[in-house]
């Protein structure tokens, strides 16, 4: 049966899937990248390098998961959005491979955008995928990104991504990173974020920061430091947090819906996996379609759904 195998190399995690078309079934394998204790992340090099190292452990894992791999077509995210001078060098590990299983294999290798594998993946998971064919408003939100997307089908791209709006400054994983590692916390912090705030005992009324529709982030890090400072309690700083990332979302949905009308909706990213938030969205837009935490975090499956598509529509 048509099997497609797709590659994802982001600054957070190594990731590799394999899309079994006639069972409509994702096989999917992923390692974060190693952050040291106390640190954001990593610089390029260090993703390169570790990419390059757990690459070959991915796709030996995947082949041991489902058997065998027989792929009709390899795909690779090649760039974190579909703009022009989007690049960053960690996605040259997938490419890569892509190329060389695409040369080895002689089949077709198809290139795409980190940014389009999250909104497929979160199509995907969500059971909506006849929406590749029709116009939405989709959220791509992680570390690298707090972007309101305005998509439609698109011949050459599958989809086709406008901006309706991003952040103006830090991104929302940004600002839940670097609160998680002011409380003590392990990169990535999205997780024990949430846990912490689950105990928390106030709530915040927050009000988002907009200009027009793209939004501003770094006052909430200064906010939950100054927090820290007076004595708060971890918990309740982690809450004010999410909530006000929460609030920040659901304002750029309003200005997205007041632009582009009432369209299906659509959560992608790590972030969207919190429970705390997507809750909250979902008690806002009762239609809202949300990723599976699996399928949410950085992975390879929206890729892998991406050759598909193409393969099939160039046949």
């Amino acid at each position: 049966m048509p099997e497609f195998l797709g590659v994802d190399t982001s600054n957070y995690t190594t990731s590799a899937a394999l899309y079994i078309s006639e069972e409509n079934r994702i096989v999917q394998v992923k390692r974060l990248l190693p952050v040291k204790q106390g640190e954001l992340g990593l610089r390029q090099s260090d993703a390169v390098f570790h990419h390059t190292k757990q690459l070959p452990d991915m796709i030996e894992e995947l082949r041991s998961k489902h058997g065998s791999m027989k792929p009709a077509a390899v795909s690779a995210s090649v760039r974190p959005r579909n703009v022009e001078g989007s690049y960053m060098p960690c996605f040259l590990c997938g490419e890569g491979l892509g190329r060389s299983l695409s040369a080895v294999n002689d089949i077709p290798l198809f290139r795409t955008s980190h940014q389009v594998g999250h909104i497929l993946a979160a199509l995907y998971s969500a059971d909506r995928m006849e929406l590749v064919n029709e116009r939405f408003i989709a959220f791509h939100v992680s570390g690298g990104t707090t972007d309101c997307l305005y998509c439609e089908p698109d011949a050459g791209d599958v989809i086709k991504i406008t901006e309706v709006g991003t952040s103006l400054d830090l991104k929302a994983g940004q600002v839940i990173d670097r609160t998680g590692v002011m409380l003590g916390l392990q990169f990535p912090c999205g997780p024990e974020l949430e846990k912490l705030a689950m105990k928390a005992d106030k709530s915040y009324k927050v009000k988002a920061v907009l200009k027009d529709s793209s939004c501003c982030l770094s006052g909430v890090e200064n906010k939950c430091r100054d927090m820290l400072n007076k004595g708060e309690k971890p918990e309740n700083i982690a809450k004010f947090c999410l909530d006000t990332i929460c609030g920040t979302v659901a304002a750029m949905t309003d200005k997205a819906i007041e632009k582009y009308g009432r369209l299906p909706l659509v959560f992608a990213g790590g972030v969207m996996s919190d429970k705390l938030i997507r809750d909250r969205i979902i008690s806002l837009y009762n239609d809202a379609s949300f990723a599976e935490p699996q399928f949410s975090c950085d992975n390879a499956s929206g890729v892998a759904i991406y050759g598909y598509l193409k393969y099939t529509g160039e046949k």
